[in-house]
């Protein structure tokens, strides 16, 4: 399952990433050399924007790679640092799942007003709907998270109090 969710959000990701790139080259070159942008590059970019950051989320969370403080982590004992690792992971957990249900409602709000991008009158909705999911799962990655060992102690710091 772990690397299914790799395969499959690494390869989200890299497809919007490569997409950006992609559209960036081909609207400076026409704006260099034809002396005209592609139409609604800047609201594809923030489209694409959003489904990198939100296909990297779980990744982000499974492999631990978030910015932490964790200059007091080799003077914790190893009991603490189970206990705050298990306290941050319930918390984002159930934060990012309680984000993943305001995000389905809105969701089904903005598909029941036809809500649309200004120039391109994209539908927004199936980009909410997708934000939801990435952010459910990542909540339950955090969730599926709570058991294992924090980072800390796997790489030996912490103190065997």
């Amino acid at each position: 399952m772990k690397k299914l969710l790799e395969f499959l959000c690494g390869l989200l990701a890299a497809a919007a990433l490569f997409a950006i790139m992609a559209l960036t080259f081909f609207d400076v070159l026409g704006r260099k050399f034809a002396d005209h942008s592609i139409t609604g590059s800047l609201e594809m970019t923030e489209l694409l924007m959003v489904i990198v950051i939100f296909a990297a989320l779980p990744l982000v969370s499974e492999r631990g790679e978030h910015v932490a403080f964790d200059s007091l982590d080799s003077y914790l004992p190893a009991w603490a640092l189970r206990l705050q690792a298990g306290l941050v992971n319930i918390v984002c957990g159930a934060l990012l799942l309680g984000l993943a249900w305001l995000m389905w409602q809105t969701g089904g709000q903005f598909l029941e007003s036809g809500e649309t991008t200004a120039q391109l009158t994209i539908l927004k909705a199936p980009f909410i709907y997708g934000m939801s999911l990435l952010c459910g799962i990542t909540g339950l990655v955090h969730l599926l998270q709570i058991a294992a060992p924090p980072r800390a102690l796997a790489e030996g710091e912490g103190t065997a109090l």
